[in-house]
């Protein structure tokens, strides 16, 4: 795709029928990109429909779509803190924070061909303004942790730290979610560890 072709994408929150109509390509677009390091998700299209039905019956959620023409290249999604699964919610509890006042930017997820082109922080500008718009003070992602030394690390991978400080998100100290899922030549789901990490609104 060329540079100036990123003006081109559609990028809209999705409600209604517009959300129904899409999940099905949204759950095989999150399998695809979440094969990928550092996240090597072995996906299961079932359990992602479901997953994705959170977003419709969810009154404070967010899905937005990233559109080339009718094809969907991207998504993210978020979430009131207090709405998603308990496994990320329970780090943050210890902090003092009502769960109320946080807003939970969940998946984001962009096919390669359209990455560097800004779509990232149009996915993060929606959100946060959704948040807002809720009356919350906070919003927090989760990153998953990795070895080192992991032997499917790619040789040339990018960390994301520096994009993400650069929108004023931060690790939080001791807040470290796990969620099981299963990688690419497991048996079966095995919980993996995830930092959170924060900023105020």
């Amino acid at each position: 795709m060329a540079q100036s072709d990123q003006m081109t994408l559609d990028i809209r929150p999705l409600t209604g029928a517009d959300l129904d109509r899409v999940l099905p390509d949204l759950a095989r677009l999150r399998m695809r990109v979440f094969r990928d390091w550092p996240y090597l998700y072995d996906g299961d299209f079932d359990y992602e429909h479901r997953y994705l039905q959170s977003y419709r019956d969810s009154a404070g959620a967010i899905l937005v779509g990233a559109f080339d023409g009718d094809r969907l290249v991207g998504a993210a999604t978020g979430t009131p803190m207090e709405d998603h699964a308990e496994d990320f919610a329970a780090p943050l509890a210890r902090l003092g924070l009502p769960l109320t006042d946080i807003f939970y930017c969940a998946e984001s997820v962009l096919l390669p061909d359209y990455r560097g082109r800004g779509v990232g922080h149009r996915f993060f500008d929606l959100r946060e303004d959704h948040a807002r718009a809720l009356g919350r003070s906070h919003a927090v992602f989760c990153a998953v942790i990795r070895p080192e030394d992991h032997p499917a690390r790619p040789a040339a991978t990018r960390p994301l730290d520096p994009f993400w400080r650069a929108r004023g998100y931060g690790p939080v100290e001791g807040a470290v979610a796990t969620f099981a899922w299963t990688d690419l030549g497991e048996d079966g789901e095995t919980g993996k560890p995830l930092q959170i990490w924060m900023r105020a609104l």
